[in-house]
């Protein structure tokens, strides 16, 4: 038995304290003392020890019946008090003189007495205090039940129990109105679609009969031995995915805005100013070969020429960044190649292109947001970096495309990147990107160290939220 606290203990001494005097059978107990008493002490003032009318001890023995009655029927209270009675009810007898009293014997035995009267006593004293444990505990369990029991019936999310089999022992009014009235015996399988885990359905979201999303949550309810319930909780998400659906949808046509614009401004200055300053720089070119030219205007007219085609090669360069024409004629591949030897010229950075499986064209905006993502990762290491090597990976898969960019440069730290605000928004804007495309990126970095970007993108285009089922 658990030991009891510093309450309970206050408790016992206090009702030791308070005998039942306002029970009558506590009155009878106490006279049935008075008779045992009164008729030892008769006897050891008119009878002789020597006739053994009445054997010494014997009525002092008797007084356990007593003793023990009151502690079954009041605890320790009852058992101590009537153990006190008995003793000064037997003081008469121990003051007779001569011996009359059997004094010696006598107070053996009622020492002994009020020794079984505390122990006994205390012992009922302790197992009514475990009874009444576990009836608290029962008490109080049964009250946690029947507030679970208003929950679990009240709860606007619908709400199922799972058995140790995979079937539905319970489930609240919500479910039965979801599910239907015949959830109660169905089994977990044809709740869930899909052979997973409970474990691995955590945080899965379905698209139930109402039309209306739900993601699961699980949780193991307390039970006997043996393995424990578990209550699965439908969360209505409709409204959170449906915001998560519009913002992507708005970062989709963000982006395709602003690669429509790029194509358009690609085309644009392909089109129109860069066709004007070859035109000039060979118009220049004619200028300063007609006969009579003063040497210095045909000197002038020849670097007039250089600064057109000049300013050509930056439109050239310019419009193949808005929109390089081999992503579109030859690929994924091509495109990162032109760029790699661009950025060689640009920069005098040591760049290296590795292709890792068999090269396959992946769909347009797949493409696009792999060389774009490759391209703000390059022009980082450029801008920031400081690096002198430069390794571009891509490794076709059976399932996504594997994209990396490490540098050898001075590195930083990416738990820092927003302290830093708008300086780092290359890097949020290749991890939208990759979002998008149902992939994701990952960004390992260190102070000295140098920086790796890596990005994977499923080749089958953007995945759905895991787990989503659609009814």
């Amino acid at each position: 038995m658990a030991r009891a606290t510093r309450a309970e203990f206050a408790a016992v001494v206090r009702r030791a304290a308070r005998p039942p005097v306002r029970e009558g059978r506590f009155w009878v107990i106490q006279a049935m003392v008075v008779f045992i008493a009164g008729v030892h002490l008769l006897v050891d003032l008119q009878v002789s020890v020597d006739t053994g009318a009445f054997p010494a001890g014997i009525p002092v023995a008797l007084l356990i019946v007593p003793v023990g009655y009151a502690a079954l029927r009041y605890g320790l209270a009852g058992s101590a008090a009537t153990g006190i009675w008995a003793t000064l009810l037997w003081l008469p007898d121990l003051l007779l003189p001569n011996d009359q009293g059997h004094v010696g014997g006598d107070l053996l035995n009622l020492a002994l007495v009020d020794v079984v009267a505390f122990a006994f006593g205390q012992l009922i004293e302790a197992e009514r205090l475990a009874h009444s444990r576990v009836e608290r505990a029962t008490a109080e369990s049964l009250a946690v039940e029947a507030r679970y029991r208003r929950l679990f019936e009240t709860n606007r999310s619908p709400i199922v129990v799972l058995d140790h089999q995979g079937s539905v022992s319970d489930a609240n009014p919500a479910a039965k109105a979801l599910l239907g009235e015949d959830v109660v015996g169905r089994l977990r399988a044809t709740l869930f679609d899909g052979a997973e885990t409970l474990d691995e359905q955590v945080g899965r979201v379905l698209c139930l009969p109402d039309g209306r999303d739900y993601r699961l949550d699980f949780v193991s309810l307390p039970a006997g031995p043996g393995d424990p319930p578990t209550q699965v909780i439908f969360e209505d998400v409709t409204e959170e995915r449906s915001e998560g659906r519009r913002a992507t949808r708005y970062a989709q046509l963000v982006v395709q805005a602003e690669e429509d614009q790029r194509r358009r401004l690609s085309r644009e200055l392909h089109d129109e100013p860069l066709q004007l300053f070859l035109h000039l720089a060979r118009r220049l070119e004619s200028l300063g070969g007609v006969p009579g030219v003063p040497e210095a205007v045909a000197g002038g007219l020849g670097e007039a020429r250089l600064q057109a085609l000049d300013a050509a090669d930056r439109l050239r360069i310019l419009a193949r960044d808005l929109r390089p024409p081999a992503l579109d004629q030859l690929g994924l591949v091509a495109a990162l190649s032109s760029l790699v030897a661009d950025i060689e010229d640009e920069a005098g950075l040591a760049v290296k292109l590795r292709v890792i499986g068999t090269e396959c064209r992946l769909a347009s905006d797949a493409e696009l947001g792999a060389f774009r993502i490759a391209q703000e990762a390059m022009r980082n290491s450029l801008r920031h970096a400081g690096a002198s090597q430069l390794l571009v990976t891509v490794e076709f898969g059976a399932n996504e495309l594997a994209l990396t960019v490490a540098d050898d440069g001075r590195g930083f730290n990416p738990e820092s990147l927003g302290e830093h605000g708008s300086g780092h928004l290359g890097l949020l804007g290749m991890s939208e990107r990759t979002r998008l495309l149902g992939g994701h990126l990952q960004v390992r970095s260190a102070p000295g160290q140098g920086t790796v970007v890596e990005a994977a993108v499923p080749l089958d285009g953007p995945r759905p939220e895991r787990g989503t089922v659609a009814h």
